[in-house]
């Protein structure tokens, strides 16, 4: 009786043995990746700047229905992801701690979670992260099949990267309150862009273009060459008094601008508007809630219009060809290895970048 007992235990363990084998290598990519750990940075409270960035190992993360994982091969910096870490936006974002940063990335697509009809392993693109989530600042990360495009070859990773928040904010901008055709058939339209040549500047001031906008733009005396090769009509230093006064030199009246900088009150804007101008503020805090309110209430002609970015895939798409005709280009400030990503955010904070800052796995 007792050997029967032990040849049905021994029947059990080799059974479950099986099982463990069978469940243990039947999806062999999955179960490495799902084991595997990766190289990210994350900070774990808000404030401390690049200081607080911890390069740390944790695990890969699995695609949930409609993601897909991708191996990361570039990863651009916007301002929203330290202002995010210095409590500008709390309540609402992060999400929760710790977080690993940053939105604008561009690699290869691993595996994909179930119900992704788009793509599959090997497919190379450029997402949008959630906000919320962030993950960008990592060897790998999960993106949403939505906010997910292809990247062509003619396009490189870091120009794919550097896209996303700059590149669709100075699109949605020019396309939407200021009501600018990219395909030169509106009226011509007089645009002011300030900090021109910033991530965002520097792509308005090229769709500006496109549009067959006159072109004034603000920028620091180093970059005044630079905005001009992107082909600004005419460039102001902002520390320069006219530069201070929004002027255009040639006597332009601005029908919309496209408000990068920070700091200029919205009584310097004004006198140089157009009847109907616009101011669209892309970055606006509450002062800029304040005026935008104000005009609004007392049917102001001229409008203070404050922007939030809502990422569509058509747009990036849209986006990413441009780049890949040649029509508009990506200027790179900076390329940085994860492993000292900490300096890319330090240049991200410091504020004086031409262009995007990117970091490279």
């Amino acid at each position: 009786g007792g050997c029967k007992g032990s040849r049905s235990s021994l029947q059990l363990y080799l059974s479950l043995q099986e099982e463990n084998y069978t469940v243990r290598f039947r999806d062999p990519l999955r179960l490495t990746m799902a084991e595997k750990l990766m190289h990210a940075l994350q900070y774990e409270s808000y404030g401390g700047g690049a200081a607080a960035l911890k390069h740390v190992q944790v695990p890969v993360p699995s695609p949930k229905a409609n993601e897909v994982l991708l191996k990361l091969e570039a990863t651009s910096l916007n301002p929203v992801d330290w202002k995010i870490q210095k409590g500008m936006i709390r309540p609402f974002l992060p999400r929760k701690f710790p977080c690993i940063p940053a939105t604008d990335v561009a690699g290869e697509v691993l595996e994909v979670g179930s119900g992704v009809k788009n793509f599959k392993a090997g497919d190379k693109v450029v997402s949008v992260l959630s906000h919320l989530t962030g993950g960008g600042l990592a060897e790998y990360a999960v993106a949403s099949e939505k906010l997910t495009v292809k990247r062509p070859q003619e396009v490189g990773p870091a120009e794919a990267a550097a896209l996303p928040v700059a590149g669709l904010t100075a699109l949605q901008a020019l396309t939407n309150p200021a009501g600018l055709k990219l395909d030169g058939t509106g009226k011509q339209a007089n645009i002011l862009v300030t900090a021109a040549s910033g991530g965002v500047g520097h792509y308005a001031v090229q769709l500006a273009k496109l549009g067959n906008a006159h072109v004034t733009a603000t920028c620091g005396a180093r970059n005044i060459d630079f905005v001009k090769s992107l082909g600004a009509d005419e460039v102001l230093d902002y520390k320069t008094p006219e530069g201070a006064a929004l002027k255009s030199p040639s006597g332009k009246k601005y029908d919309s601008v496209i408000h990068c900088a920070n700091g200029i009150p919205f009584s310097t804007f004004e006198p140089n508007l157009s009847e109907n101008g616009k101011v669209i503020d892309i970055t606006p805090g509450p002062s800029a809630m304040w005026t935008f309110a104000v005009k609004k209430i007392t049917m102001s002609k001229k409008q203070l219009v404050p922007l939030l970015l809502i990422p569509k895939a058509e747009n990036l798409e849209f986006m990413v060809n441009l780049v890949k005709e040649g029509k508009v280009k990506t200027v790179i400030d900076s390329k940085h290895p994860l492993s000292k990503a900490e300096d890319a955010w330090a240049k991200s904070i410091d504020g004086h970048a031409t262009g995007k800052i990117i970091i490279e796995p």
